[in-house]
């Protein structure tokens, strides 16, 4: 299993959990995005400089992910199109897209995009917060004890 990281807009301590990840499971973690990253000296991680365009890193995912690999996103269009694949989805707040819920997710998404789109002030989403980020750790831990378990 890789790990795939839609990093333009992922959390500075979720890339860091990442990074410990990395080592801890020996997985191949590949950050993408469309300005240079720094990251730390390891042969389990590298990081991905696309072009600068609409959806450049969400593609270079989708064309690179394979069945069983893990993207890390928090965008519900990209989860939807590597579920399709086979490929596991976790944002960075810890929840899981599934086959099964993704479609409500798209749903709701598109929603709010066209309420916006008429003006209509709907938010955003909340601050990143510790309990997130626990979420998240929780989530990849359980997800990575499973992978290792199936494989043994």
């Amino acid at each position: 299993m890789r790990i795939w990281v839609d990093a333009d807009a992922c959390p500075v301590v979720v890339k860091d959990i990442l990074y410990r990840a990395a080592q801890r499971w020996q997985r191949s973690t590949t950050l993408v995005a469309n300005q240079m990253l720094r990251t730390p000296p390891s042969p389990f991680i590298r990081a991905v400089q696309v072009p600068l365009g609409f959806d450049v890193a969400d593609d270079y995912i989708v064309q690179n992910a394979c069945a069983g690999d893990l993207v890390i996103t928090g965008d519900i269009p990209l989860a939807s199109l590597v579920l399709a694949k086979g490929a596991f989805a976790l944002n960075p707040r810890g929840e899981h897209y599934t086959i099964e819920t993704i479609g409500e997710r798209l749903a709701m998404r598109d929603m709010m995009d066209e309420l916006r789109s008429q003006g209509v002030d709907t938010g955003g989403p909340a601050a990143f917060s510790q309990s997130d980020r626990r979420a998240f750790g929780n989530a990849l831990d359980k997800l990575m004890m499973a992978r290792s378990q199936r494989k043994a």
